[in-house]
């Protein structure tokens, strides 16, 4: 593609490296930038540089903060006796929009994947164990709730979590896998049906 400028074409390149957007989507976006207010812009380029270099990390759960404590360890109003593990903020985010949980959670920081060269010593493992061992100024953890993808990876995390926490005493659950809401059982694939008829609930 030609350029009308060398400066378009850098702007569209540092675009497109963002994950899922290509170069006219970036060019798009570009000349959106292009044709607003120059204060937007700067608004913008200001807004992404303080969220590179101002971040940090919640010295509890490894979440996403701006201060020492992310907001939902900071919240005194949220259950503090229970903990959801979960591999990124991205999990956080979508267990949060449910509005279905009010504990604390528990970011690993990825999973283990020996194909990836990841292990355990590579995660948030030890400090989860910290935090059930010698809770601090937080309540005593009464249970540890495992949501992880149902993968290999995911299930090997769980069961290696699973060994480390069993000396403490903790209730360790999982969330439950199975059928979506408004899916046809004839669509869904054989273990996940299978886990749905394994983890059977009352019926209210």
């Amino acid at each position: 593609m030609n350029y009308p400028s060398r400066l378009i074409e850098d702007a569209v390149n540092e675009i497109s490296r963002l994950p899922g957007i290509g170069k006219k989507t970036a060019l798009r976006l570009a000349l959106h930038l292009l044709k607003r207010e120059e204060e937007q812009t700067r608004s913008l380029s200001n807004a992404l540089l303080d969220m590179r270099t101002k971040t940090t990390y919640c010295a509890k759960c490894h979440n996403i903060a701006d201060d020492i404590y992310c907001n939902i360890c900071a919240n005194q109003k949220r259950d503090q006796s229970i903990i959801c593990v979960v591999v990124d903020t991205r999990d956080v985010l979508a267990i949060e929009s449910t509005n279905q949980y009010k504990g604390l959670y528990h970011v690993l920081g990825g999973i283990i994947s020996p194909l990836e060269g990841i292990g355990p010593s590579d995660l948030h493992i030890d400090s989860l164990i910290e935090r059930v061992e010698n809770p601090g100024d937080f309540a005593q953890v009464q249970e540890i709730i495992l949501a992880l993808s149902p993968t290999m990876e995911g299930d090997t995390t769980a069961f290696y979590l699973q060994k480390r926490l069993k000396s403490t005493g903790v209730k360790i659950s999982t969330i439950a896998r199975g059928v979506p809401i408004g899916g046809d059982l004839e669509y869904a694939d054989e273990i996940t049906l299978g886990r749905s008829i394994i983890s059977r609930v009352a019926y209210d």
